[in-house]
């Protein structure tokens, strides 16, 4: 076998200069193919061994609507308040990318077998935002707050009944009077530099509007109104979040009196994102922006008084309500199909496995067939009125022609107006008389919900955690100030609710609210429309979000510090 040599580099030379035209040509056009496919084919292969990281810098900045007056964790009671306390605050423990909750100025937690008692250990070098060091006096400071009534905290029922004692420098105890499976979400409660706060009263601490924290942004700069409301702030990155630097350099917020001037500002990009947008503003918002749809743990329904109108005590009535109901046209009209159907008083996104509901796979036609069917069965046929009419013997056991009539109250906010009247018109279709009462929010409140004047309320009830399902729900609640509006009383539901909110292991409370679910089911004290989602606008460059199972808006803001509009493509090696 002869040795295979390279030809030389005269020989290269000479062949190359023998070339006529024609192959000179074909040579270029031979070398450029190779030299391109060479370049694309390293480029694959880097590709395939890099990354895109996150990189710090870059700025968004995001409308609100409503203006900060409290911008602290003890009062903070508006969407605008609670948007710069998530922002600016830190508490022991925060929610995480995936909706469990991670330590924050803790490092670490200790719960008791019988999850009475917690042991807190903070952090080595925490501070607020001024670089004074956050300590254990910091979190008993706030937390006595909170309690003291005279402060009046929206916060302070969660917290009476906590017993909290210093045991050193870096160990803080919480003793519960009873179990309780949500006390570690109210730890996210944000803990606030006594020293700031303790020679003054809280509302009048100059600190409402010009805040110190320790969370991942900390104020640079305010601008006020001529009359002095607070018109935007500038928030840059605290470096010494406990959680890691912010890869945001800085965040700016820009607050508005209505929907309006929001959607004016994001149109004409004087800012780039902007949170809480109605459905109807959102279909017909043209912007290269991105727009993320959260599921809230919203319930909004029918719930019935029994005591008020004695129609709601017939199952048969209920259940031809719950089907004659078009709850898809609600969310397609009403919502824009920023929404959920619900069938049952737990969102979907609250408890892991409870999807006990089919979906009613029959057409819309056959429903209401089905639903006439079934009400005439039981006695409800049109009468001379036009609406169902059945034939009812009274308390003088005298038989009367009773109508199939109620009223629905609710608020006037155009999404709960607009569902009353479509509720109305499914509801007519069928021969049901329906009158619709409107009335302005806080008038709702004081002079119908309270005092339980109402036949049937469409109502939202905003359930934070699996616990908040015992105000709704407990017989003890039934009346003001209760919020169980259904007025519902079933002493086996009261014994699940009881067990439940004392229940640790997460699995057996999952089931007891499953039982809970069957009972509401069988006894129908409420027909359950829709969740609706909070319509959230984003830049297209931003990279981060990730909130699951979002509780109310200001959550969004839960993981800010993982938010970047920034990459860097990096070997994989290296970014372990």
């Amino acid at each position: 076998m002869r040795n295979f040599k390279l030809p030389s580099k005269n020989e290269i030379t000479k062949v190359i200069l023998s070339f006529t035209k024609v192959e000179w040509f074909i040579f270029i056009i031979l070398f450029i193919v190779l030299l391109v496919s060479t370049i694309m084919i390293l480029g694959r292969i880097n590709k395939s061994f890099t990354v895109a990281v996150p990189m710090y810098g870059g700025s968004v900045s995001e409308g609100i609507i409503g203006t900060p007056r409290f911008i602290n964790p003890i009062l903070a009671n508006t969407d605008a308040d609670r948007d710069l306390v998530t922002l600016i605050y830190s508490g022991l423990m925060r929610k995480g990318p995936d909706g469990n909750m991670i330590p924050d100025l803790a490092e670490k937690v200790d719960m008791s077998k019988d999850g009475t008692s917690y042991i807190f250990t903070l952090r080595e070098n925490i501070f607020f935002h001024d670089n004074t060091p956050v300590t254990v006096e910091d979190v008993i400071f706030t937390i006595d707050s909170i309690k003291d009534p005279i402060i009046k905290s929206p916060r302070k029922g969660v917290w009476d009944g906590v017993n909290v004692e210093k045991i050193d420098e870096r160990n803080i105890k919480f003793t519960l009077s009873r179990p309780f499976a949500s006390f570690l979400e109210n730890t996210s409660l944000g803990i606030m530099p006594k020293n700031i706060w303790q020679d003054s009263p809280v509302e009048l601490n100059v600190a409402n509007t010009n805040p110190i924290g320790s969370g991942p942004y900390k104020i640079k700069k305010l601008s006020k109104q001529s009359s002095g409301i607070v018109n935007a702030y500038e928030l840059e990155a605290f470096k010494k979040f406990s959680l890691g630097k912010p890869y945001l350099k800085n965040i700016s917020l820009k607050f508005y009196q209505n929907e309006e001037n929001l959607l004016n500002a994001l149109k004409t990009k004087s800012i780039d994102q902007a949170s809480s947008i109605t459905p109807a503003s959102a279909e017909s918002l043209e912007v290269k922006n991105t727009i993320n749809s959260f599921t809230l743990p919203r319930i909004f329904g029918l719930f019935f008084n029994q005591s008020q109108n004695q129609i709601f005590t017939n199952k048969v009535v209920i259940k031809a309500i719950n089907q004659a109901i078009d709850k898809e046209n609600i969310i397609n009209e009403v919502l824009s199909t920023y929404g959920v159907v619900i069938n049952n008083p737990i969102p979907a996104n609250l408890i892991a496995f409870q999807e006990l509901n089919l979906v009613n796979k029959l057409a819309r036609s056959e429903i209401i067939t089905e639903t006439k069917t079934m009400l005439e069965k039981d006695g409800w046929v049109i009468g001379p009125s036009g609406y169902l009419e059945k034939s009812i013997t009274n308390e003088n056991k005298k038989k009367v022609n009773t109508i199939l009539e109620f009223s629905i109250s609710t608020g006037n906010a155009p999404e709960l107006a607009k569902t009353a009247e479509l509720i109305k018109k499914d509801l007519g279709a069928i021969g049901m008389k329906v009158e619709v009462k409107t009335f302005e929010i806080g008038n709702l409140n004081q002079s119908v919900i309270r005092p339980r004047d109402y036949d049937a309320l469409l109502f939202g009830e905003i359930i934070n955690t699996e616990n908040d399902l015992y105000a709704f729900w407990h017989s003890s609640q039934r009346k003001d100030p209760g919020l169980n509006v259904a007025m519902y009383t079933n002493a086996k539901v009261d014994k699940i609710l009881e067990d439940a909110f004392i229940t640790m292991d997460p699995e057996v409370r999952a089931k007891k609210y499953i039982q809970f679910e069957e009972e509401i089911q069988k006894d129908m004290p409420a027909v359950f429309l829709y969740s609706p989602n909070l319509i959230y606008i984003t830049l297209k460059e931003l990279k981060g979000l990730s909130i699951k199972d979002i509780v109310s808006p200001s959550d969004r803001f839960a993981n800010v510090y993982l938010w970047y509009t920034k990459v860097d493509n990096i070997w994989k090696v290296f970014s372990k």
